[in-house]
């Protein structure tokens, strides 16, 4: 196979201002000529293995990192925003729009808010005709900006799952009494007091001022353990929470507010499932989900999350994506460390068989699927539920997805005796019907954006028109 060419001129430039050097020194240190430089930086050459190993030992780079096409949840979000009707003229090529992520990312982020806002300016104003209600809608959702934070940072903090290491490493190995190791923990470590009780569905509630943290008994030993660590977080990491959210630079408090309970959770998971210890285990155990919750006792849904999170620099484990979608169809939480790219808008492909989890609950179902891309995938799906009190309370429930590109999949016992090597076990699904040019589903919503339909009054098959 041939080698992928790497053009990582913002790259160079980011490295070399940071190091404080003009071209001539950071040209210098590399061993190359400044005119060379010049055109590295500037994306008209690829970058050469000496100079990625001049690189590596001159500014500590991991090479690794650059390995991977980081740049496939780009190109994602823009060609699904360029399919949109607002942009009705020629539509650019994934190699234009490669480009523009290579030389200046920067205006791509800055695009995709742009149409963000012009889609939900759009709604709103089918809907409204309040003039201030109207330029009220142009600004994205709090949720929307605290997710696509996380999206963009590859759902990875350095710092706080560094930290959350450390004090998981005094702790002990063993997970059966987790709650009562996080209870002595923050007691001694904070004066807070942690007691079981209260009243209703709330899962969590801190008293300040009285320094007492109040847990919902009927909630499993894995929940309670997580909402000690997340209270853990906000009071002894407060300084990098806040540290992270400014750098955000959110449009609004509300965002800001968000984004904290993010980290303090993603904090909390990192505690259960500290990077190394479940690391290794992840890869002793072949990802064995259920042997993972028992030896870390940890839920389903917590394992299935952090899984998708193991990419630290040097040591990152199987690539994955992650889902957890309700009983509608929409997507609450999602992260790709892949190259699948969940829809911002609509709809997930109903042909995924995380929408089958809630017809088999209580087991794991597996599907080997390819995208219209041609990259294939193995994707399991589970259902979860969680109560909240007796027979009149309320039942969360939710399907969990979790899947690798399948050159990964031989490292996982689900693909154990699965036929991975024929091309027909594998089934055709989408991203989203918006965008997605399968001509022959069976299951499609609506046209694609990009085509012509084509309505013969005639003709009739499993949807009622063609496209072009």
């Amino acid at each position: 196979m041939r080698a992928q060419k790497l053009f990582i001129g913002r790259k160079l430039r980011d490295i070399r201002q940071e190091a404080g050097l003009t071209q001539a020194g950071f040209a210098g240190k590399l061993g190359i000529s400044v005119s060379y430089l010049s055109q590295l930086e500037t994306n008209q050459r690829h970058v050469t293995a000496p100079v990625l190993l001049a690189l590596a030992s001159q500014f500590a780079l991991d090479i690794a990192s650059l390995s991977q096409d980081d740049s496939d949840r780009l190109i994602a979000d823009l060609g699904e925003a360029f399919a949109d009707p607002l942009f009705s003229g020629a539509q650019p090529s994934v190699q234009d729009l490669k480009l523009v992520i290579q030389s200046a990312p920067d205006v791509a982020h800055a695009f995709l808010s742009m149409h963000r806002a012009l889609r939900r300016a759009g709604e709103q104003l089918a809907e409204l005709d309040d003039t201030i209600a109207r330029a009220a809608a142009t600004e994205p959702t709090p949720y929307e900006e605290v997710r696509d934070f996380f999206h963009y940072i590859d759902n990875y903090i350095h710092e706080l799952d560094v930290a959350a290491e450390k004090l998981a490493s005094g702790m002990g190995e063993s997970p059966r009494n987790r709650v009562r190791q996080m209870a002595d923990t923050i007691e001694k470590k904070h004066r807070v007091r942690v007691v079981m009780g209260g009243q209703g569905n709330a899962v969590r509630r801190y008293d300040p001022v009285g320094r007492v943290l109040t847990l919902n008994p009927r909630t499993d030993n894995a929940t309670n353990a997580f909402q000690i660590a997340h209270q853990i977080a906000l009071i002894e990491h407060q300084k990098i929470i806040d540290g992270i959210i400014s750098k955000a630079e959110f449009r609004s408090a509300d965002a800001g507010a968000i984004c904290r309970i993010g980290l303090a959770n993603y904090f909390a998971g990192a505690v259960m499932l500290p990077y190394g210890a479940f690391a290794a285990a992840a890869k002793e155990l072949r990802y064995d989900l259920e042997l993972l919750c028992d030896r870390f006792g940890a839920s389903l849904e917590q394992v299935c999350h952090r899984l998708s999170t193991l990419q630290r620099p040097g040591a990152k484990g199987v690539p994955f994506f992650f889902a957890r979608v309700d009983q509608a169809g929409t997507i609450t939480k999602r992260h790709s460390a892949t190259r699948l790219q969940f829809a911002r808008f609509g709809s997930a492909c109903p042909l995924w068989n995380v929408h089958r989890a809630f017809e088999t609950p209580d087991r794991i179902i597996r599907q080997l699927a390819e995208t219209p891309d041609g990259a294939r995938y193995l994707c399991l799906a589970m259902t979860v539920s969680k109560r909240s009190g007796g027979f009149r309370a309320p039942v969360q429930r939710h399907a969990l997805a979790l899947g690798c590109q399948i050159e990964y999949a031989g490292e996982l016992v689900y693909a154990d005796d699965l036929d991975i090597a024929r091309a027909e076990a594998f089934e055709p699904i989408g991203i989203s019907c918006r965008i997605c040019e399968r001509r022959d589903c069976h299951q499609r919503a609506v046209p694609p954006l990009k085509r012509k339909l084509v309505i013969e009054p005639n003709d009739r098959g499993f949807i009622p028109y063609d496209f072009l």
